[in-house]
């Protein structure tokens, strides 16, 4: 591992992880992982008398989200218990400490998955297959009486087509739908941040979801529209139709496609401002892409998804 200096943790948070569990543990190593861009991980090694083997620890230290959800180290220790009820490759939980009092922060410590993150795969076909089944999985999973339920980013009443479009009259007519046709749907066990970024890969196979504290129940059209985003803004509209195909493929007669919540998908990834390159696409390989590319990208989107409106 190419570890940083155990000085790249709080030295509160080495202290709780060596008490956990009650066994004699050591944080050996410890290294700040690529790709978070809202908390902080480490992959840290973790030695017992009898074995060692890594870890990752996420510290929340985003005090506008933890303003926003005080409990969501909580949050995410539940969704991870709820996620292994389907058998699915996802981190198991080793240690909460929900409101920071031990740690100086909230964090949640679980074990670390196999694999990789893939954003140029050289079989998209296979990869867009292997992101839809994985996804399947986690709708197939009891949403039961999970605690916490799907909310729109965006105040759907206050929308407004944003400032940097050139067809204003298009986006008004998506803002007016959003608002007055809000469909039924079977409410699922949801990742509620579902993309590329947090599917890990061995070869070509799925080797694990990760990133979980946004679970939540709600319409498995809102996991879809979001990886759709996602997918659209790395390699264009053809391979989000071509990720929809998939994913309808693995579902079978559990999904019924709804526009509506790829347009709500795609107000929500505006929330926060004009279109702009994400962040942790670089860490991954794709330094290609400009904030005009994205850009001229949602704007070919949501003028594919105002055709799919048109033939319902």
């Amino acid at each position: 591992m190419d570890s940083k200096p155990l000085g790249a943790l709080p030295e509160s948070a080495l202290k709780w992880i060596a008490g956990l569990g009650g066994t004699s543990v050591q944080v050996r190593e410890a290294r700040r992982l690529p790709g978070s861009t809202s908390s902080a991980l480490y992959q840290v090694r973790l030695e017992g008398d009898a074995d060692s083997r890594d870890a990752v620890i996420r510290l929340y230290d985003n005090e506008r989200w933890l303003n926003q959800e005080p409990d969501v180290a909580l949050h995410e220790s539940e969704a991870l218990v709820r996620s292994a009820l389907g058998g699915l490759s996802s981190p198991e939980l080793l240690g909460v400490d929900r409101d920071g009092q031990a740690c100086g922060l909230p964090a949640v410590l679980m074990t670390l998955l196999p694999g990789e993150v893939i954003l140029k795969p050289p079989n998209m076909q296979g990869w867009l297959a292997g992101l839809a089944g994985a996804l399947a999985k986690v709708h197939a999973i009891p949403a039961g009486d999970f605690p916490w339920t799907h909310y729109s980013y965006t105040d759907i009443e206050a929308l407004e087509p944003p400032d940097w479009t050139t067809r204003k009259e298009s986006w008004a007519e998506a803002v007016r739908y959003i608002r007055n046709n809000r469909p039924e749907y079977a409410e699922r066990f949801i990742h509620r941040d579902y993309h590329p970024g947090n599917v890990l890969w061995q070869g070509e196979t799925v080797s694990g979801i990760v990133d979980w504290p946004n679970a939540c129940r709600g319409p498995a059209g809102a996991d879809v529209g979001h990886c759709r985003l996602n997918l659209a803004q790395l390699y264009g509209v053809e391979t989000a139709d071509a990720f929809l195909r998939a994913y309808m493929d693995a579902a079978g007669a559990s999904f019924t496609y709804h526009p509506y919540w790829d347009l709500l998908s795609l107000f929500d990834g505006l929330a926060d401002g004009p279109p702009q390159v994400y962040g942790g696409w670089a860490d991954f390989g794709v330094t290609d892409l400009t904030d005009r590319i994205i850009a001229e990208r949602l704007e070919q989107y949501q003028a594919s998804l105002m055709q799919r409106l048109e033939g319902k």
